[in-house]
């Protein structure tokens, strides 16, 4: 029934590219592209079309197809399927091309590397080595048409038509009938002196020299020109010599051609090798040993080719971190080989990995995370963003260790852009708020300030409105110098944002008073804002018809270009400020502050550094930490502040890795996280994170500002408390020059102690070291039961509490 059959080519699961074969080496096969019919797959595809009068080289193929499917081997060619009937034979690989044409392309693309060259022959010799000594079989065909070259660069040995058995048990060698690969038989053969002279490998390794000859000098004329070793490099030359030489008996076995070329300062003596020695085995290696591998991995991978960095180092560092627990070390490598990628590669094969590294417990992967935000945001869509990075990110906000939350801070420039109005307006300001007034470390509340300058033109008009003025306002009243600096110049950025009427009401006013700062560095950036918006204001005044235009911004949707012309001004924050956390958190590793002490900077010159007293822990509130922080910085930063532009603070990106390593282990850290958690909760009456959180409309709001704290017991006459200085207005006029002030803070700076700022007083104290401790004691007394009252209050307020209901106490 003929109606039946059915054609076996066309049932086939893989299909030819209809297209000219590629250029095919000599011999009876065809080279075609070919791929998969179910998945698109590219595949190489040998066809040998069966022909009347060639039965002995049927025959031929149809040994190396059988020979092809039962060697298995990672440097000889992969079979995948193949396909023989009366009219053809299809043999499927991996997809290949033949090694002269993949060398002819390299040369017209600008020349090959050694490095690449000294591996590709390494994988043939392997190969060889496997054929002679495991397998007892001589390859007979080695030259540059036995040879191919996959995706990611690595030489596979094919050409195995007229392979045949070292034992003698299969018969004599076939004959080849092609001149051009007759030519590569050694002068024994020849003569006719036959195969029984020398070793079972020494026609091979002739072969073999043969090919590194054409490797590196182009395709062999005649054999006599063996004896120029031309291009070949001067470390190979002594072993090639070896292998073409007329005796057969000295050609050296693949093995020890190996080991002669792996010793010291040898051809094959290279990291590039030892890179791929080290990748074909990293699943037998410890774990030690792929941490040190990826940790130094990054620094080669320029030297090293394309192909190879994408199509076997990246699978490589995606198992690693997927199944072998590898960590943060692969985060470097990853995104280098990242960028050789196009941006569909990247989307199915990195940003994965990086969404599901996002939700780590692992600090270093976090803070690695951060830093290296910039080579990855770009492939980031909005709704990966918002649905499965920020809800991650904004946990650092609440780290315990300072460089992640102020890397979390410097993130928010990249993320903004892509974030919705819930996530932007509504949250990230919730938890911005929170930093700027309450965060410890001053440079990370700078940060913070800075952050919201740059991203300002990303918010909504209303949230615009409702948190630019009263966030600057803050930071201009913050006790730390910088952050005052920043509060400035977040103005001048946001310059555009602001009504009229805004800035002559409410943002002038707080510039003037800026104008008698201890600083000279705020001074200067406000009188520097000071002229800016008059210039604004004046040209209004002087012709109305431009408010319209001067306050076009002030009300449009959020958009990335209104910063406008003061941009420039934006421009000084993240890593000059910023920098300064590194070199704290490297100065004191381990230190977790407490409400009890108060957070540690840098001694500036000039004022000596005294013992601190012991005192008993006791509640503190947020307004009696602003209120040390208020007259500690005033002092301390005195002088550090002034030479804030002068002094190399270093760069955080550079100081992170060091800061991680010089701290405690991450799983220690974690505990001391805990307990830094419960402090900073009690500085808020007691309240938790998530309480913060819901309720900071009222206590994190942007207006609220520094707070002062409860009137304490009096001090004996004359003497003056840090926090009745008006810090943020000029001196009465009858003081004369409002800077004396300076001087004579300075000059009493050896008397301040350095536990107790809002205690002591800034002038000098004729009473003596006990009186102040008494009262000093007296006061925290009055502050612990002022607080005890306040939470019995909250409790009879509320009531018992209800089945179910959550303890915020």
């Amino acid at each position: 029934m003929w109606f039946f059959a059915r054609d076996p080519v066309r049932d086939f699961p893989f299909e030819l590219i209809p297209e000219p074969p590629e250029d095919s080496p000599p011999g009876p096969w065809a080279l075609h592209r070919g791929r998969k019919k179910a998945t698109g797959s590219p595949v190489s595809i040998f066809v040998y079309d069966v022909k009347a009068g060639a039965e002995e080289q049927t025959q031929v193929a149809k040994a190396a197809f059988k020979r092809l499917k039962t060697l298995r081997h990672p440097n000889i060619l992969a079979y995948i399927d193949g396909l023989e009937t009366d009219k053809c034979i299809h043999v499927v690989t991996e997809a290949v091309t033949p090694l002269g044409t993949y060398l002819k392309t390299k040369v017209d693309t600008g020349g090959q590397k050694e490095l690449e060259l000294s591996w590709g022959l390494h994988q043939i010799v392997k190969a060889l080595s496997f054929l002679v000594n495991d397998c007892s079989l001589i390859h007979n065909n080695v030259c540059m048409a036995a040879v191919f070259v996959d995706r990611a660069g690595e030489w596979k040995l094919g050409g195995l038509d007229y392979m045949y058995s070292a034992q003698g048990d299969g018969g004599g060698p076939p004959r080849k009938g092609f001149p051009e690969l007759e030519q590569y038989d050694p002068p024994e053969l020849a003569d006719g002196s036959g195969r029984a002279v020398g070793e079972k490998w020494s026609a091979d390794m002739w072969r073999l020299g043969c090919l590194i000859w054409e490797v590196f000098n182009g395709p062999l004329p005649r054999a006599a020109a063996l004896r120029n070793p031309g291009k070949i490099p001067k470390l190979l030359v002594p072993h090639y010599c070896e292998l073409v030489g007329a005796n057969p008996k000295m050609r050296p076995n693949p093995a020890r051609f190996l080991q002669n070329c792996r010793v010291p300062g040898g051809f094959m003596n290279n990291r590039f090798v030892e890179t791929n020695l080290f990748l074909e085995e990293i699943q037998i290696k410890e774990p030690a040993e792929k941490q040190k591998f990826f940790q130094e991995l990054s620094k080669s991978l320029d030297m090293f080719p394309e192909r190879f960095c994408r199509h076997k180092v990246l699978p490589q560092l995606l198992t690693a971190f997927e199944f072998g627990n590898a960590g943060a070390v692969v985060l470097t490598p990853l995104f280098k080989v990242g960028k050789l990628l196009s941006a569909e590669e990247y989307q199915q094969k990195i940003i994965p990995v990086v969404v599901k590294m996002f939700s780590s417990t692992d600090r270093a992967m976090r803070i690695r995370l951060l830093q290296q935000m910039e080579q990855f945001i770009q492939f980031l869509d909005e709704p990966t963003v918002n649905t499965q990075i920020f809800p991650h990110v904004v946990n650092g906000f609440l780290d315990t260790n300072p460089a992640i939350r102020e890397q979390t801070v410097k993130s928010m420039l990249l993320l903004a852009p892509k974030l919705n109005e819930t996530n932007l307006n509504m949250e990230l300001m919730k938890h911005f708020a929170r930093l700027q007034a309450k965060d410890e470390q001053g440079p990370i509340r700078c940060n913070t300030t800075v952050c919201l300058g740059k991203i300002g033109s990303y918010l909504s008009a209303s949230t615009r409105h409702r948190v630019l003025t009263s966030a600057f306002c803050r930071a201009t009243k913050d006790p730390f110098a910088p952050s005052r600096v920043a509060g400035v110049l977040g103005f001048a950025a946001t310059h555009n944002l602001y009504s009229m009427n805004d800035c002559a009401h409410k943002i002038m006013p707080v510039l003037c008073g800026l104008t008698v700062d201890p600083e000279k560095s705020v001074r200067d950036q406000a009188f520097k804002a000071i002229r800016s918006f008059l210039s604004k204001l004046e040209s209004v005044s002087e012709d109305p018809t431009q408010l319209a235009e001067v306050e076009k911004d002030v009300h449009a949707a959020s958009s990335p270009g209104m910063g406008g012309a003061a941009a420039s001004w934006a421009g000084w924050a993240v890593t000059g400020v910023s920098s300064l956390t590194s070199k704290l958190i490297r100065a004191h590793p381990t230190a977790a502050p407490t409400e009890t002490s108060a957070p540690q900077r840098p001694t500036p010159e000039g004022v000596p550094v005294l013992a601190p007293t012991p005192v008993p822990a006791t509640p503190a509130t947020s307004a009696h930490w602003e209120t040390q922080e208020e007259g500690r910085d005033t002092v301390e930063d005195d002088s550090s502040t002034d030479r804030w532009d002068d002094e190399d603070w270093g760069s955080l990106e550079q100081e992170a890795e060091s800061v991680l390593a010089q701290q405690e282990d991450w799983s220690t850290g974690a505990q001391a996280g805990q307990a830094r958690q419960v402090s900073l909760a009690s500085t808020s009456d007691h309240k938790s994170p998530d309480s913060d959180w819901n309720n900071w409309e009222a206590e994190g709001s942007w207006e609220q500002g520094w707070q002062q704290p409860n009137p304490p017991e009096l001090p004996p006459e004359g003497t003056r408390l840090a926090s009745e200085y008006n810090w943020g207005s000029p001196e009465p006029s009858d003081k004369g020059d409002p800077f004396a002030a300076l001087t004579a803070r300075r000059e009493t700076g050896a008397q301040v102690r350095g536990d107790s700022w809002g205690d002591d007083s800034w002038e000098g104290l004729d009473t003596d070291k006990q009186a102040k401790a008494e009262l000093a004691r007296k006061k925290r007394e009055e502050r612990r039961r002022e607080m005890e009252a306040k939470r019995a209050e909250r409790k009879v307020a509320k009531g018992p509490m209800k089945l179910g209901a959550r303890k915020l106490d």
